[in-house]
């Protein structure tokens, strides 16, 4: 016979299986699985909700000085060894004139963007000194110019000329350098790392249809430097367009086609008079 008075700590089967049962402590282990859950999925969603911006500007430096040398040691050099051998000469002359015009061409392309580049640096200085006098001797008419420079862009004039005011007191010459000369550190491109660019990805471009040349025989060369070298311009094409974030299709079929008309008319030359280019 049970008896109706039961002890404090007694719970019996019935109690067990009752929905009413009361819910664990807080600090069982099923309330920290649950904030452990809850944690999780508030990071997951953090992480989906995180916006993040890819941009490609700060490659532009190096970027075009590797694709215009390899683009040029590919077109030059497949170009000269196509007139070579147009003009029926030997597999040892048209490997020697190959080297000679990677050499060449690797040494101009090097000298050629130091030399622009250098020359572009310069200006650009000799524009940020000006400014650097204006803004000693003109404060006032500075601040107006760099406030009409944002009403331009799309500002009233009480907040471009707030908005101007701020960034003179912070940076007044780097203000008026990227909005004013359209100058930035992002842009800027140093002339030492273009000549090395330019250099280096001329060789790589030119040491391909060398290898080709190397590799098939004479009577075949002429389809195989053709057909190899289109095919090096369209992977070019399509790299550079992918480390710029450009369409790749457009960049592939301009970079194809102006190559395949400069190997046309080089080997339309050897073959017309016969003689090494």
């Amino acid at each position: 016979m049970w008896s109706k008075a039961r002890s404090p700590g007694f719970v019996s089967k019935r109690s067990d299986l009752s929905p009413r049962t009361a819910p664990p402590r807080r600090g069982s282990a099923f309330w920290r699985l649950l904030f452990c859950r809850q944690h999780v999925l508030a990071v997951r969603g953090a992480i989906r909700m995180r916006h993040v911006e890819k941009h490609h500007t700060h490659r532009i430096g190096w970027l075009r000085a590797a694709v215009l040398g390899a683009n040029d040691g590919i077109v030059s050099t497949s170009s000269l060894i196509l007139g070579v051998a147009a003009a029926q000469a030997t597999s040892s002359s048209i490997l020697i004139a190959g080297v000679a015009g990677m050499v060449a061409g690797a040494m101009s392309m090097a000298a050629g963007e130091y030399v622009s580049v250098s020359s572009q640096s310069d200006t650009e200085r000799a524009d940020i000194e000006r400014e650097r006098r204006e803004l000693a001797s003109d404060p006032v008419n500075e601040l107006k110019e760099l406030s009409a420079i944002y009403v331009s862009r799309g500002l009233d004039r009480e907040l471009a000329r707030q908005v101007a005011t701020e960034l003179m007191a912070h940076d007044a010459l780097g203000a008026h350098a990227r909005d004013e000369l359209g100058i930035s550190e992002t842009v800027t491109v140093q002339p030492v790392q273009a000549a090395l660019s330019s250099a280096a990805a001329f060789s790589v471009g030119a040491l391909l249809p060398l290898l080709v040349v190397m590799l098939v025989p004479v009577a075949a060369l002429m389809w195989a430097v053709s057909g190899s070298s289109l095919l090096f311009l369209a992977l070019l094409g399509a790299l550079a367009a992918n480390a710029g974030g450009a369409p790749v299709l457009a960049s592939v079929v301009r970079v194809v086609f102006w190559g395949a008309l400069a190997m046309a008319l080089t080997a339309g030359v050897g073959a017309l008079f016969g003689v090494m280019v």
